[in-house]
């Protein structure tokens, strides 16, 4: 019972920690809006987020993987938009 009640526990966080992650790329995708951000704050978010990922897989815990690559993919994109910004 307790497999199947943390299973549940992490899946609602997981999800609703990578909904957190969405307002940031919908702002700075289309706006060149990042000027806000830290580069060195991005970089780290989304190292660790790739590092849970491998981290998950090496347990084979479903829920750590799929909340982490939500999360880095959204911090990724947001990292790129910065890096873009910068160049421009």
């Amino acid at each position: 019972m307790s497999g199947s009640l943390s299973t549940y526990v992490g899946s609602i966080a997981a999800f609703l920690a990578s909904l957190s992650y969405i307002p940031q790329p919908r702002k700075a995708w289309p706006r060149n809006s990042t000027d806000d951000l830290s580069l060195g704050m991005l970089t780290a978010l989304t190292l660790g987020l790739g590092l849970w990922t491998v981290y998950g897989l090496i347990r084979e815990d479903w829920v750590i993987v799929l909340a982490n690559v939500v999360g880095a993919t959204l911090s990724g994109i947001v990292l790129g938009c910065k890096i873009r910004d910068l160049c421009a």
